[in-house]
């Protein structure tokens, strides 16, 4: 079920902006909304997420390539990693997840962690929103958003995909 997604607040996208870079900002504000208000007492907010994560991923690559120059985002560290924490200590023991690649049978060995993708991808679209609704450079937002995606999240998103789907599968969500 999708969130109610208000227009952004300083800075309206409108009926000149392509639509998918509007779609796009609408998801990306719907994911923040979905993580801030994450509670452990109600995994509810997991299952939106994971249904979720699919139209983001295809809401950000409609938008193409990035274009040339465009800089990768830096986040700032403390806020990611207090983001990070809250994340992991809500998700539990749905957190670890095997990488594809992985073969030890041993759950200390586990490489993927759901709370680091999610705070990347996070991190990423939340800088993209503070661009359009305080700064009004919704241009620069896509741009940093089509690049920090080929760059960085776009592995976080198909690895929280990936592993969501797994976990609804075993009845987890």
């Amino acid at each position: 079920m999708r969130a109610v997604v208000t227009p952004l607040r300083y800075c309206p996208i409108g009926d000149d902006m392509d639509t998918r870079m509007n779609e796009l900002s609408l998801l990306a504000k719907d994911y923040c909304e979905l993580i801030e208000s994450a509670e452990e007492s109600d995994i509810q907010w997991l299952r939106q997420l994971s249904s979720l994560l699919p139209r983001l991923h295809a809401a950000v690559t409609a938008l193409g390539a990035p274009p040339r120059g465009a800089d990768y985002f830096n986040p700032d560290l403390d806020a990611r990693f207090e983001r990070f924490a809250t994340l992991r200590r809500l998700l539990g023991h749905r957190d670890a997840y095997w990488m594809e690649f992985d073969v030890a049978p041993d759950e200390q060995g586990m490489s993927g962690s759901l709370a680091d993708d999610l705070t990347d991808i996070y991190c990423e679209l939340k800088h993209g929103l503070r661009l359009i609704e305080q700064e009004c450079a919704p241009e620069r937002a896509f741009d940093d958003w089509c690049c920090g995606y080929q760059e960085h999240w776009g592995q976080h998103l198909l690895d929280a995909e990936r592993h969501l789907y797994e976990l609804a599968n075993r009845n987890q969500l």
